[in-house]
């Protein structure tokens, strides 16, 4: 009982202060104020439409239910309207905050209106791509039985999946919602591709838990990697100290690379040559010539 009166006490005396103090906190320094795109409700609500998305790619693996071979047709027509609509206010909402942020001049609903129609129009070629990605993982992991236990229970394919999707928002210049939907997938399969990255067809992650892709990495087709495994930078700053912001700082993976567990390949001049093998639990920070093998003796 003395321990209530105390406390009620101490929340009459320094409770006032502790609300100014945090008041002027909020006022002067770092606040979100844009409208619901910018909170835990509006990430929520881009989650929805990204896993819309993913099932009108996959019906039936992100979709709440898979439709008949006779529904499909709808069921494509009401998914594309209904991320078209959901997505335009988001849209709308983020540009018009960051515009007027920034204060830019921009005409936000002609931007919004292309950005959509850019990405519904490309959804047939990510499916392309994504299912180049699938036989890649069939074809390169004799553990896998069909491509139904890969779309199912492989956590590499929703990374791409929605890695596929982000990069595209990302190369539109949408700003938050592609790194919104990259870390969605983050949390969910332990796979942090940041939505900059550039990842050709027929690429392949076994395992995935642990894998760092940078936003300037670029990697080349049929490309495998494991568990465990970073392309990163060499550091964020320069020697001043300064983020090197706009710059290329990750590594290029050019095609039919395998990369194994635990390798870490650091800079933005850094080359992976075409067909090399790099070991695990290797450290490169210089260019490896293609078809070469690396390897630790640790």
């Amino acid at each position: 009982m003395d321990t209530d009166i105390n406390l009620r006490r101490w929340l009459d005396t320094s409770l006032p202060g502790l609300v100014d103090e945090l008041e002027k906190s909020i006022n002067s320094g770092y606040h979100i104020e844009g409208g619901d795109t910018l909170s835990i409700s509006g990430r929520d609500e881009i989650y929805k439409i990204l896993d819309t998305i993913l099932g009108v790619l996959f019906p039936g693996r992100y979709s709440p239910h898979k439709p008949l071979q006779k529904e499909l047709h709808y069921f494509i027509h009401d998914s594309l309207r209904h991320i078209g609509a959901k997505l335009h206010r988001h849209l709308d909402e983020i540009f018009t905050y960051y515009c007027r942020d920034r204060k830019e001049n921009c005409d936000c609903r002609q931007r919004v209106d292309s950005i959509i129609r850019i990405l519904l129009t490309s959804l047939p070629k990510i499916r392309r791509d994504l299912i180049e990605d699938i036989h890649s993982a069939y074809d390169g992991d004799p553990a896998a039985n069909n491509f139904d236990e890969i779309v199912l229970s492989y956590p590499f394919i929703e990374a791409i999946a929605t890695h596929r999707v982000s990069h595209l928002l990302y190369k539109e210049g949408v700003p938050i919602i592609p790194r919104i939907m990259s870390e969605r997938a983050h949390s969910r399969t332990g796979i942090d591709i940041h939505p900059g990255a550039s990842i050709a067809p027929g690429f392949f992650i076994d395992h995935g838990t642990g894998v760092v892709i940078g936003e300037t990495v670029t990697i080349g087709r049929n490309v495998k990697v494991y568990q465990g495994v970073t392309l990163g930078a060499i550091s964020p700053f320069d020697k001043e100290g300064t983020p090197r912001r706009g710059q290329k700082r990750h590594p290029d993976i050019e095609d039919d690379v395998i990369i194994y567990a635990n390798a870490t390949i650091l800079g933005g001049k850094t080359v992976i040559g075409k067909g090399a093998v790099i070991g695990g639990n290797t450290w490169i920070t210089e260019s490896v010539p293609p078809g070469a093998v690396v390897y630790s003796n640790c």
